[in-house]
């Protein structure tokens, strides 16, 4: 079991561009997350239908030999919403959160748009993390063609234009993302995240994540890096994990047989043994 939910006060901002504005951010809010066991510090970030609760296993499993935690990311969960939601944004308010929390250069695991946050904040701030997870998640989002972006959007957010919710989406939602025989607890949990994500929070992170690309920015990932795929993941396919780990110098690539797009519910024992094969391959 997890301790219950901490708020940490943590500076965000609205933008940003440069090392300079990194150190600028103006509007304080609260950040919520779950953190269990003691040692050298090992961050998990959410995609976008998810919450801190979501690691609950992987708090259980990694708070043994580390200090695990997960937060919940701006505008989910318990913590404050962004003024204005953007890539750039979200990574300064997990640089905010880092420094908040007083963490020496943690293990950032980064799924979905989580692990485009870590990308974003890493290329901005190389030595932030000592090592970091890429699971299931993408270096670019979206395609050449600018109609690539608005197709995207309606099919995201036409339904809630025609008046589902969240809750009513859920159900279809999760199991668009699922490979072989997932775990029915996690499935359910998956579920039960997205269906309390606020819809206002869905709109702005949707719309928050076309026309990210830091493709360009892969070779100069500095620190142990795991690229962690599914073989059946819809969302972020294998083979474009695995040229993107071809990218960052010295990363392992690891494709999980059969699991969609989140392992860590899916297949959790699966998905944290990758990662203790990685963690035990360099030192803290």
């Amino acid at each position: 079991m997890t301790g219950p939910e901490h708020v940490a006060q943590v500076i965000q901002a609205a933008h940003q561009q440069t090392q300079q504005e990194w150190q600028q951010v103006q509007d304080a809010g609260g950040v919520a997350y779950l953190t269990e066991g003691q040692g050298v510090p090992i961050l998990f970030l959410h995609g976008i239908g998810g919450a801190a609760r979501q690691f609950a296993g992987q708090l259980a499993h990694f708070g043994r030999t580390h200090r695990a935690i997960a937060w919940d990311m701006p505008g989910y969960g318990g913590s404050a919403p962004l003024p204005l939601v953007s890539m750039d944004a979200l990574a300064a308010a997990l640089g905010g959160f880092i420094a908040a929390l007083g963490l020496d250069r943690p293990i950032l695991v980064g799924h979905s748009i989580g692990g485009m946050i870590v990308q974003r904040l890493v290329a901005e701030a190389p030595h932030v993390a000592r090592a970091i997870v890429l699971a299931q998640t993408s270096a670019a989002f979206g395609g050449k063609d600018p109609a690539w972006a608005d197709a995207f959007i309606r099919a995201r957010l036409g339904p809630l234009d025609e008046g589902h919710t969240m809750a009513s989406l859920a159900p279809a939602m999760v199991a668009a993302l699922l490979g072989d025989s997932p775990d029915a607890a996690g499935v359910a949990l998956a579920e039960d995240c997205v269906a309390h994500t606020p819809d206002s929070t869905y709109r702005d992170t949707v719309l928050a994540m076309p026309g990210f690309d830091l493709r360009d920015a892969l070779p100069r990932i500095g620190v142990p890096t795991l690229v962690l795929a599914g073989t059946k993941d819809p969302n972020a396919p294998a083979a474009a994990m695995e040229r993107m780990a071809a990218r960052i110098p010295g990363s392992s690539y690891v494709a999980l047989e059969g699991v969609g797009h989140l392992a860590h519910l899916e297949q959790p024992a699966r998905f944290n043994a990758a990662l203790d094969g990685f963690l035990a391959g360099f030192a803290p």
